[in-house]
């Protein structure tokens, strides 16, 4: 299809010099990915880096200068500008929930938008968490449905844990949720290695971990937002906390294109 505005205007090729300006303070992420759109329009366009990701933004930061023609540079503005935007505004948004906790780990989830799994969790990481599961292939995670529907075919939790131990490569952890104490007591002895306590309150959780006593790795999960997260860090024994608001609930920073 191309660029019809700037094909149509007919501007003359002129080798010009740009930046790639914050408008707002943040995380940088995202500046591998504005190189390689305008670089897949005009290989001849040079894009230097003046902040690498990972690194603080502050309004009128200086992100990148691009040198060449004009018009490539116009035909690329907009693609840059919207990876750079949504990943830095990941990247933001992880650094806030970090900088909450102590000693625990802030994991992603696999609520990212379609297509974009690799560099919303690349953002992610670029804001101080930690990555969860890639894709199913990554780990064992018994939710509630296959617990549901193994019940249905007359398998006892041990029974689900037990397969998916005997038939997953050693090297997967397995990890299973868990919502109520009943669930929790099956479990506890059980081969698992990593408990999910999932949409639990605070006391809740405090009760799970006395009863887990060390034996297992605890995640907390369910509609943590900022307030949850302060008051899940007072409670002791919590060693990761999976946080689907910092890829899907996300806002673009304020980044812009000036000649």
């Amino acid at each position: 299809m191309g660029d019809i505005t700037t094909e149509s205007i007919k501007l003359n090729s002129e080798k010009i010099k740009c930046s790639i300006i914050s408008k707002s303070d943040g995380i940088l992420c995202g500046n591998f990915v504005a190189k390689h759109v305008f670089n897949k329009i005009d290989k001849k366009l040079l894009y230097s880096e003046k902040i690498s990701d990972g690194n603080k933004l502050e309004n009128m930061s200086l992100i990148a200068e691009i040198e060449g023609d004009k018009n490539s540079i116009l035909s690329g503005e907009r693609i840059a500008l919207n990876f750079l935007q949504r990943m830095s505004g990941v990247a933001t948004l992880t650094k806030e929930y970090v900088d909450l906790v102590d000693n625990i780990a802030i994991t992603d989830t696999r609520k990212t938008i379609p297509g974009w799994r690799n560099l919303d969790k690349y953002a992610v990481r670029c804001g101080g968490g930690y990555n969860h599961r890639r894709n199913l292939g990554d780990g064992v995670l018994i939710k509630d449905n296959h617990i549901a529907a193994g019940l249905n075919q007359g398998l006892s939790i041990k029974e689900l844990i037990d397969r998916s131990r005997l038939n997953a490569p050693h090297t997967i952890k397995i990890e299973i949720e868990v919502d109520n104490f009943n669930l929790l007591e099956e479990v506890i002895d059980s081969n698992v290695d990593i408990i999910m306590l999932d949409n639990m309150n605070n006391l809740e959780i405090i009760e799970s971990i006395k009863r887990i006593n060390g034996k297992k790795t605890i995640e907390v999960s369910g509609n943590v937002d900022k307030e949850r997260l302060k008051s899940l860090n007072l409670i002791s024994g919590i060693d990761i906390v999976s946080i689907g608001k910092i890829t899907h609930s996300a806002v673009a920073i304020d980044i812009s294109l000036k000649f």
